[in-house]
């Protein structure tokens, strides 16, 4: 039986629960269950605390789990990131006082608090910066304010929340974290994880695409499949008036409208488009 690990809590929980349920498993708890058995699909969801789920999946005891990058990376644990999966997304900067610190270089022999003390250390010392990181679990913008450190490197959203703690950020991005799916490298062969993660990939590709459905005189059929050649190329099939084609192709979801306004122009007519549940693509 395949066990997969889930957060029980926090800004991934809600959405790595859409996400499998989307993919065909059970996820619906009656109460506050800490696992689910989804006999029909042979799995186990476990629901665990966001940062235990990296240091499970490493030592083997779990085969997959969804995490952030940043819980992974700080873990410091043999799990492996397979597949992203498209929401969670942060920002690691760096900031302080703008008067104080302005470059990376800047931070050698000084004082840094952060959550993710392990990550933070490992990407200075990656770049010959030799300095104290202090760990926090979180506001650490009043670390600086009341002397604790001298700079930070946290998640920067808006910034406004820095700004108002009189801090500016510094320097090159950390780190882009997304929710993943990962796993240990021992079970990277086992059939039911690469079944989880065909899933997966399925409903994200749905996510991000549509289909679109539209008809087109023969003579204007290459001018419309240049605008929109799909994953692969369009499906086309002929019309009882022969002169007619009828076509269908998948687009990227955020620019189905410019499509539809460009295949409009070379003379496609009943243009409709289709949203996407799921998909299995290689």
């Amino acid at each position: 039986m395949l066990r997969v690990a889930v957060p029980n809590k926090g800004s991934l929980s809600e959405s790595a629960v859409e996400l499998l349920a989307e993919a065909g498993y059970r996820t619906r708890r009656r109460g506050r269950e800490l696992v689910l058995v989804d006999a029909a699909n042979d799995v186990e969801i476990f629901f665990l605390r966001p940062k235990d789920i990296a240091v499970y999946v490493g030592q083997g005891r779990i085969q997959a789990g969804i995490t952030g990058r940043d819980l992974l990376l700080d873990s410091g644990t043999e799990a492996i990131e397979m597949l992203g999966l498209g929401f969670g997304r942060s920002r690691f900067r760096f900031a302080a006082p703008a008067s104080e610190i302005t470059a990376l270089e800047e931070l050698q022999g000084r004082r840094i608090a952060a959550s993710y003390d392990r990550l933070v250390t490992e990407y200075l010392r990656a770049r010959g910066i030799e300095a104290q990181v202090i760990h926090l679990d979180g506001a650490v913008e009043s670390s600086v304010q009341l002397g604790v450190a001298d700079a930070i490197a946290d998640v920067v959203e808006t910034g406004s929340t820095l700004k108002a703690a009189g801090l500016t950020v510094f320097g090159p991005t950390i780190l882009e974290s997304e929710a993943i799916l990962i796993t240990a490298p021992q079970h990277l062969s086992d059939p039911a994880l690469r079944v989880l993660e065909q899933r997966l990939r399925g409903v994200i590709v749905a996510r991000d695409h549509v289909l679109i459905d539209y008809n087109i005189r023969t003579d204007n059929l290459e001018a419309a499949a240049k605008l929109a050649p799909g994953l692969e190329s369009p499906t086309v099939s002929t019309l009882a008036e022969s002169d007619w084609k009828a076509v269908r192709v998948v687009v990227v979801r955020r620019e189905m409208n410019q499509v539809m306004d460009a295949l409009l122009d070379v003379g496609a007519e009943g243009i409709i488009v289709t949203q996407l549940v799921a998909s299995r693509l290689r």
